[in-house]
């Protein structure tokens, strides 16, 4: 088949591209063309990459239009954020696909309220990311009962792998925390240490997307959690970095307010979402009705990414 993909060449796209064409599709990439993909693969050099800017294609009014004339048989969205957007894109592919796939998020679910939470769980999300991804999902369902649109939407939680940093033990992305953990230095979690994240190696989102266009049948019409097969809290996640570096974890548990004030304004914004969502994802659904099986555990995924950070930068550690 013929796959559109918007937004194919960044952390999602360098694996699902390859991933869709050794899977014998036909691949169309449509990009800004201002970010290569984080790795080399020959299967790229069979992949048609169309410039399209979607932001400034949306203002003129010609975005839907050019996705629709490049004539796919699947429409894979990674990059959409509005649900005006998804509406827009979503008419006018209707009647002419054979199945869309939207990118979500697990923040559609808000504060978490049951472990492992499931697809069907209500939502309450909060934040402008959440709300606005949760307004996508509502729109595209309805749409789809409306009119029998054929979308899948998949949730990825904390998406990592080699060339890009991780959400750290302490909920934001300041490499120090790996440094100090490694270095067997220690290092202050927020409260208890017992808030969640939950990640997934972008391989492992690429391979559900794959498998979702696999078992269409089984895909339409749904949500799907796409996470590793266990969330990490943050004290046991800090324990595991500092035991892969051959170091016992020195950790120190600050009520929040205490906390924050040992860090800046950026990091304790990214601390404040990751802990206060706090996801861990079931990915029973997955696996029963697109058989999903992610092949890394998060922390496999967090270490990939961490020694390749290590490894670019060139940092040592003492142990």
């Amino acid at each position: 088949m013929k796959v559109i993909i918007i937004g194919g060449t960044g952390h999602i796209g360098t694996y699902l591209v390859p991933g869709l064409v050794e899977a014998g599709h036909k691949v169309v990439c449509v990009s800004r063309q201002q970010a290569n993909p984080y790795r080399d693969h020959e299967a790229w050099k069979s992949v048609e990459q169309v410039t399209i800017d979607r932001v400034k294609s949306e203002e003129k009014g010609d975005f839907c239009s050019q996705i629709v004339a490049l004539n796919g048989d699947v429409v894979i969205d990674l990059i959409c954020f509005t649900a005006e957007s998804a509406r827009k894109l979503a008419e006018a592919l209707n009647g002419s696909i054979k199945h869309f796939l939207h990118c979500g998020s697990m923040w559609v679910h808000g504060y978490t309220e049951q472990v492992p939470t499931t697809e069907d769980q209500v939502r309450k999300p909060f934040g402008d990311y959440g709300i606005d991804k949760a307004k996508i999902e509502a729109y595209l369902h309805a749409y789809h009962e409306e009119s029998g649109f054929p979308v899948t939407i998949l949730h990825p939680g904390h998406i990592v792998g080699p060339g890009w940093l991780p959400v750290n033990p302490t909920g934001n992305f300041n490499p120090e925390t790996f440094v100090r953990l490694a270095n067997g230095e220690e290092v202050a979690l927020p409260n208890f240490g017992m808030e969640t994240v939950h990640h997934v190696h972008a391989d492992d989102v690429a391979q559900a997307f794959i498998r979702a266009i696999e078992n269409r049948e089984y895909a339409v019409g749904e949500s799907f959690h796409v996470v590793s097969e266990q969330a990490l809290t943050l004290r046991g996640y800090a324990e595991a970095i500092a035991r892969k570096f051959g170091q016992e974890a020195k950790l120190k548990f600050l009520p929040w307010e205490e906390w924050a004030k040992t860090v800046n304004e950026k990091d304790k914004g990214f601390t404040y979402d990751h802990i206060a969502h706090s996801p861990c994802g079931s990915i029973a659904k997955a696996k029963e009705l697109i058989h999903y099986q992610p092949k890394y555990s998060s922390l496999q995924a967090i270490q990939e990414a961490v020694d390749h950070y290590f490894d670019k930068e060139g940092i040592k550690i003492d142990c």
